[in-house]
C-alpha cells in the first residue's frame, strides 16, 4: 500500500498540465470570500452587536472587514498571492473562533472555507489570471512577452486539494446520510426544499411534485458521493462527476437559501474541468488573426512595460506588439513615417491599412481588445481626448530610452518564493524521493485526522456508543476530541452532518414577526413572509441563524428571545421604526417536514394558517417579551 501510494504521487508529481484551472479556481475561492465579507458588512450589527444599533460591542469590526476585503481581493487579482492568503487565513480563523459568526451564525462553510484556504497556501494559484505573473514580467521589461513558455504546473495540485476537500467530506456526508430516513427513502434533497426557511425565491414544484425523479436524484447523490474521492480522477469518469457535482451544488445555489454553501463547494468543480477544455477554450475565445499591430520603441523602458501590461490584459489575443527598430519597414502602411518619428510614438495598425499615433493607439488598442472597449469610447469624449493627449504628449517627450545589451534581458526577476514554488518545484528538482514520501506521511496524517472526525461522529456519536465504559475508550474519546479541535480550528476537517433526521425530526412549527405600523396597521418584518420564507438578503449565516438556531424542534426560550431581540432592534432600524412605540408580533404557523413523499408538500406548508402567539416590546431600549413558556406544546 504504501508503494502503491508513493508510486501515485511520483506519478501526479511528474505529470505537467496548464494552470489555468487552478488561476480560475483561486479567483472563484476570493470572489467567493468577497461576496462573505460585503455579506458580514451589510449584517454587521445584526450579527457582532449584543444589541443592534444600541450596545455596540465591536466600533471597529468594519475596519477589520474592510481589511479583510483588500487581502480578498488580492486574492481575486492574484497580486501578493502568498501574502494575501496567508491573510485571508488568519481572517477566517480570527472572527469565526472570536466572534458570534460560528456560535450563532454558523455560515455553513466556513470551516470548509479555511481548508480551502489552507490548500491554497500550498497551491500556484498565481501562474494564471494574477497581477503577480504581470509583475514577474515587468522586471524583465526588455524580454518579449511571446518569450514566456505558457505556466505549467503538477497535475497533483489539481487532484490532491479534490480528494481531501470533497472526496473526503463527500463520504463522511454519505455515513452520516445513512443514518437519516429520508435520505435512506431517496428524499434527502426533497424534504430540505419543502420547508419555507429553507428554500428561495425560486418554485421548484415543478421538480418537487414528481416522486420518482426526486427519488432517483437523491440516490444519485449517495452513490456520489460514496464513490466520489475512488473515481473522480478516471480519465473516463472524470466528466461525469463533474457534471453531476456541479448540477448538486448549482442546484444548492439557486433552489436554497444558503447560496453561499453551495458556490463555496462548487468552486472546486473548476478543479476537474477536464485539462482539454482550457485549451478548447482558448482557442475558441482568442483571435485568429490580431485586429491591430502596435509598434514601440525596443529602447525605451516605459513602452516595454507599456506592452507587458497591454498584452496582460489583452485577454483575447487581438493586439500584436511589434518593436518599430525591427518589424515597422515590414509593412508598406509604415513606409511613409520615418523610423525617427516612429520612435516618437506608440504607433498602430490596423488591417484596414489606418496608422494611428499617440492617443489614438490607445484607443484603438482598447476598442480592439473588445472587454475593454469602453475605455476606448470614453477616451474619444471631446473634454477627455483633449486632457489625455495633452497627459500622453508630456510623457512621450520625457521618457528615457537605454541601449539595451544582454544584461538587459537578464535582469533579475522578482521572486517567486511561493510556497508551492519552495516545496513542490524546487525541492522535487533537487529532492523528488524526499519530497514524496514527506507527501505520503502528511496525506496519511490528514487521512487519520479525517477519520477521527468521521468515526468520532458518523459511527460513534450515531450510534450512541458509551465511551465510558472502560479508561480505555473514555482515554480515546478525549483523545479524539483533542484532534477535532485542532483539525477542526485550523485545516477545517469537521462532520459534514447537513439537514439529517435529527434536523428535521419534529420541526412541525415555524416562526415569524409582523409589527403595527403608526396607522395602526399590521406590517410583516422584512425578514419572513406570509409564506414563511426567509426574504432575501436573510440569507446564509443569518437563515442559519433563524432556522437553525433560534427555531428547531425544540424551541429553547432563552436563544429564541435573544434573537427577536437581534432580528427586531435591526430590522426595526434599517425600515426606520421607533423602537419604543413599535409593537411586535410573534407568529406561529404549522407545517409538516415528513420522511416520506407528499405531493406539493411545498405548497401546503405555504398556505398554513398563521396565529399569533406573543408580543415584544422596547422601553427605553430595553425589551420584553410576552411569549407562551413553552412554544414547543403549540
Amino acid at each position: 500500500m504504501y508503494q502503491l501510494i508513493f508510486y501515485k504521487i511520483s506519478s501526479l508529481l511528474s505529470k505537467q498540465v496548464p494552470a489555468t484551472g487552478i488561476g480560475a479556481f483561486r479567483l472563484a475561492y476570493g470572489l467567493v470570500t468577497l461576496q462573505e465579507i460585503v455579506f458580514l458588512y451589510y449584517f454587521n450589527h445584526l450579527i457582532f452587536d449584543p444589541v443592534p444599533f444600541i450596545d455596540v460591542e465591536f466600533p471597529t469590526i468594519t475596519l477589520f472587514l474592510c481589511l479583510w476585503g483588500i487581502a480578498a481581493s488580492f486574492i481575486v487579482l492574484g497580486y501578493r498571492y502568498q501574502s494575501a492568503l496567508t491573510c485571508n487565513y488568519i481572517f477566517w480563523l480570527v472572527f469565526i473562533n472570536f466572534t458570534p459568526m460560528q456560535r450563532d451564525f454558523d455560515g455553513g462553510f466556513d470551516l470548509f472555507m479555511i481548508g480551502t484556504n489552507f490548500f491554497l497556501l500550498f497551491m500556484p494559484g498565481d501562474q494564471a489570471f494574477s497581477l503577480d505573473k504581470l509583475r514577474y514580467k515587468l522586471s524583465t521589461p526588455f524580454i518579449h512577452y511571446s518569450r514566456y513558455p505558457q505556466a505549467t504546473v503538477s497535475v497533483l495540485a489539481y487532484y490532491l486539494p479534490v480528494l481531501i476537500c470533497l472526496g473526503f467530506l463527500y463520504f463522511d456526508s454519505a455515513i452520516h446520510k445513512m443514518f437519516a430516513e429520508h435520505w435512506r427513502n431517496g428524499l434527502g434533497s426533497w424534504l430540505p426544499s419543502t420547508q419555507p426557511y429553507y428554500v428561495s425565491a425560486l418554485d421548484m414544484s415543478w421538480l418537487l411534485n414528481r416522486e420518482m425523479v426526486e427519488k432517483a436524484i437523491g440516490y444519485t447523490i449517495l452513490v456520489f458521493q460514496f464513490t466520489f474521492m475512488f473515481f473522480f480522477a478516471h480519465r473516463r469518469l472524470r466528466v461525469i462527476y463533474l457534471l453531476i457535482g456541479m448540477s448538486l451544488h448549482l442546484g444548492i445555489t439557486l433552489s436554497l437559501n444558503i447560496y453561499p454553501f453551495g458556490m463555496g463547494m462548487l468552486i472546486f468543480y473548476t478543479l476537474l474541468v477536464p485539462f482539454g477544455f482550457w485549451r478548447a477554450m482558448g482557442d475558441r475565445l482568442v483571435a485568429k488573426h490580431p485586429a491591430l499591430t502596435v509598434f514601440y520603441d525596443k529602447q525605451c523602458p516605459l513602452c516595454n512595460r507599456t506592452v507587458l501590461i497591454l498584452n496582460h490584459f489583452d485577454v483575447f489575443k487581438c493586439i500584436d506588439f511589434k518593436n518599430a527598430q525591427d518589424y515597422a519597414a515590414q509593412y508598406p502602411a509604415m513606409a511613409a513615417t520615418s523610423p525617427q518619428t516612429l520612435l516618437t510614438d506608440l504607433y498602430a495598425l490596423d488591417n484596414g491599412q489606418r496608422v494611428y499615433s499617440g492617443v489614438d493607439t490607445y484607443i484603438q488598442i482598447f476598442l480592439k481588445m473588445r472587454w475593454l472597449a469602453i475605455v476606448g469610447i470614453i477616451l474619444r469624449l471631446p473634454g477627455i481626448y483633449v486632457l489625455a493627449k495633452n497627459k500622453y504628449r508630456a510623457i512621450a517627450d520625457a521618457r528615457s530610452r537605454v541601449e539595451c545589451n544582454t544584461d538587459c534581458l537578464v535582469a533579475a526577476p522578482l521572486s517567486n518564493d511561493t510556497w508551492y514554488q519552495r516545496y513542490f518545484v524546487e525541492m522535487a528538482a533537487q529532492k523528488p524521493k524526499s519530497l514524496i514520501r514527506k507527501l505520503e506521511k502528511i496525506l496519511i496524517v490528514i487521512v487519520l485526522l479525517q477519520l477521527n472526525s468521521t468515526i468520532h461522529y458518523g459511527i460513534v456519536y450515531r450510534l450512541d456508543i458509551d465511551t465510558k465504559q472502560s479508561l480505555v475508550t473514555d482515554a480515546l474519546a478525549k483523545s479524539s476530541n483533542a484532534l477535532l479541535e485542532l483539525s477542526q480550528t485550523f485545516l477545517g476537517i469537521a462532520p459534514h452532518a447537513l439537514y439529517l433526521h435529527d434536523h428535521f425530526a419534529g420541526y412541525d412549527h415555524i416562526l415569524a414577526i409582523t409589527y403595527t405600523d403608526a396607522q395602526g396597521k399590521e406590517q410583516w418584518l422584512p425578514f419572513v413572509n406570509e409564506q414563511g420564507r426567509l426574504l432575501a438578503p436573510n440569507w446564509g449565516r443569518v437563515h442559519s441563524m433563524w432556522a437553525n438556531i433560534a427555531v428547531t424542534p425544540n424551541i429553547n426560550n432563552v436563544r429564541l428571545q435573544k434573537f427577536i431581540m437581534k432580528v427586531t432592534a435591526f430590522w426595526g432600524h434599517e425600515i426606520g421604526l421607533n423602537l419604543n412605540n413599535t409593537t411586535f408580533h410573534i407568529q406561529l404557523k404549522k407545517i409538516d417536514a415528513p420522511s416520506y413523499w407528499v405531493y406539493d408538500q411545498l405548497h401546503r406548508n405555504f398556505a398554513a394558517p398563521w396565529v399569533t402567539i406573543g408580543t415584544v416590546k422596547w422601553t427605553n431600549n430595553v425589551i420584553t417579551y410576552d411569549l407562551p413558556n413553552n412554544i414547543n406544546s403549540l
